[in-house]
Order: C-alpha cells, then structure tokens, then sequence
C-alpha cells in the first residue's frame, strides 16, 4: 500500500488518522517537533494497531531537516497536514507566530512535495475560513467572510497558496474543512492531549470535571443564538480521522475531478457551548464549575457544516452522537487520572 506522510502526527486528529490509515491498510510515518505534542502518544496507537510508528522530530519551518524526510523515504506517494499552531486566543495575542509557523511549513512542505513529484495532498484546513457567515448553515460554496483570527488567516491563505500551488504543479490536493472535534478513540488508548492550558471547550470541560482545573469559563452570553453562548458543530475525532483515510483512497483511485477539492467535515448540527456543558453533565454526572466570561476575541457567533458533499463524494458517514463523543473525551480523562505511569510522563508538560 502507498506511504503517506503525516505531519503533526503526535498531535490529537493526527495519531487518531495514523490509526484510521494502518486500519485501512496505508504505510505510514509521521513528522512532529513535538512542541505541542507528547511523543508518548505513539504508543497508544501501536497498541491499537500493533505497528511501531516512525516519527522524525522535526521543525517543517526548517527546509534542509523537512527535505531529509523525502531524501530517506523516495517512495511517499501522498501528505496530510496537520502541523500547525491551532490556538485561537493565542493567535490574536501572537499574530506573526502563527503567520510564520503556519506559513513558513506549509511553504517548505510543498517545495519539497514539488522537488519529489509527490502527487496527492490533503490539507488540514478548518470552518474558521468562513469568518462570520451570514447563514450558520455552510456549504463549500459559502463565500469566506473575513477571518475572525490571525489563525483562521493562516487557513484562508494555506488554501489560497495551495490553490496556486496547484495550478503549476500536478498534485491532487483535497482541502478538509472541519469544524470542532471532539473525544477520544474508543479504544481509550489515545486522546486529546493539550499542552498547558486548554483553548478548547471541551478538554477545558473534562479537566474541570476531574479537578485539574478549579472551574471554566463561558465566552460570552449575548449573542444573538437560542440561549446567548456561541454556536458550534461538534464531531468525533475518529470521524474526522476516518474522513482522512477516503480522502486518500480518493485521490488513489482518481476520482478527483479538480485540482483542488474542497469538503466540509461536520456533523450538521448546532450545538450551543451551554448545551453541551449540560450534555456533559448528564453523561457524567458532575456538575460543572463555570462561569459566563465577557466575548472572547476571535470567537464566531455560530456555525455548522452542511456535509452533503462529503457523505456524496467520499462516502463519509459519521455516526457518533454528542453524547458517545463526550463519554469518550471524559473515559479518556478518566484513564489520564489512572494511568499514573503514562501521566507522570506529561504531567511536566501540563503544568
């Protein structure tokens, strides 16, 4: 079977697509400097698949060290890329970080995927390229608003520059759009793992639940949405991961009609911060300590995915409710609190 590069695959959606493709059949090996990742991580996912990953502790922002990656392995036939700073908040706090670390990759990943002739690609992009739409409900053909952050910039200009790259090169390239993932691998085995402070609703929930964090905070209660908080479209990881593997085999059996393609990842329904704090609580039975916080900078009102496209194209069909994926995220914290041996190894890291 073909070897695919995975970038970022120590990150969350990476190790759970490393799986998705091993299941499936792909060689795979995985490129991660491991500055918001554990490579403790791998380990989870030779559990559940048996196979030993190979991982090239690399900074793709360094050109020479990314090129040695195709040097050693000449026959990688396709790419995902995940590697990215991915922090919302933080991207409005440290703009140029993002704008170099997100840019800066992505151009030296495609100098090298010209120079080796690599002929699919498949771009970790995200609903934040829609901005504020005018309809929460979107399609691929949305028109993109302004982003809301230097971080959604990075996305909306990560696909312009591979819709260029495109037209001079003859690589198939897929532009995933995927909108909140969420919980961990039914297995248990591997999960959402953030470094420091969490940045997303979720992990921020099940650490409050367990006590790592004394309470959370709501961003804002008065926005124009059914109960005031943001509206967001929630998605198992193990979907999305799976929505990686048919975009390969996609382009493997050329189905692709464009240069570019582009597919929402997204479950189609609207979930409310609010209403998932509560769904949260009844599949846990903890009550949550949190509290409504004024707007955060760079949030948007509300949005979900129409996902027609995908299901009819790929044949993607995800089937995880928001309950299954919340029971999953909170087993997973659980594990995290148990397993002392593999907690001690990030608990460093944590703090």
């Amino acid at each position: 079977m073909p070897k695919i590069l995975v970038t970022g695959g120590c990150g969350y959606i990476g190790t759970h697509t490393l799986v998705d493709l091993i299941e499936n059949g792909y060689d795979v090996i995985s490129v991660d400097n491991n500055s918001r990742s554990n490579p403790a991580v791998l380990k989870g996912v030779e559990r559940i698949t048996g196979k030993t990953v190979k991982n090239y502790k690399v900074d793709l922002c360094n050109f020479d060290d990314t090129a040695a990656i195709f040097q050693e392995n000449d026959d990688i036939k396709g790419i995902i890329h995940f590697a990215a700073y991915k922090a919302v908040g933080e991207s409005v706090v440290k703009p140029l970080m993002y704008f170099e670390n997100n840019l800066l990759s992505l151009i030296n990943l495609l100098k090298c995927v010209q120079e080796f002739a690599i002929p699919w690609f498949v771009f970790s992009s995200s609903c934040t390229v829609y901005g504020n739409p005018d309809n929460s409900l979107v399609t691929e053909e949305t028109p993109p608003k302004p982003a809301e952050s230097p971080y959604g910039y990075t996305k909306q200009m990560g696909e312009q520059i591979l819709g260029e790259f495109q037209k001079a090169s003859g690589t198939q390239i897929i532009l995933l759009r995927y909108f909140n993932p969420v919980g961990a691998h039914p297995s248990i085995e591997i999960g959402e793992l953030p470094i420091g402070k969490p940045q997303n609703l979720v992990p921020a929930i099940t650490q409050t639940a367990i006590g790592k964090l004394p309470g959370m905070q709501v961003f804002g209660n008065d926005y124009p949405t059914r109960d005031g908080s943001c509206v967001r479209d929630f998605i198992h990881v193990s979907d999305i991961s799976h929505a990686h593997t048919l975009a390969i085999k996609y382009l493997e059996e050329g189905k692709s009609s464009k240069g570019v393609e582009v597919f929402n990842l997204g479950t189609g329904n609207g979930v409310t911060v609010l209403e998932a704090i509560k769904a949260f609580e009844k599949v846990s039975g903890k009550s949550l300590n949190y509290e409504i916080a004024p707007r955060r900078p760079g949030d948007v009102i509300a949005i979900y995915a129409n996902n027609d496209k995908a299901k009819s194209r790929l044949g993607w069909n995800p089937d995880k409710t928001l309950e299954e994926m919340l029971d999953t995220a909170w087993k997973w914290e659980l594990k995290l609190k148990d397993d002392e041996q593999f907690f001690s190894s990030v608990k460093s890291e944590l703090n």
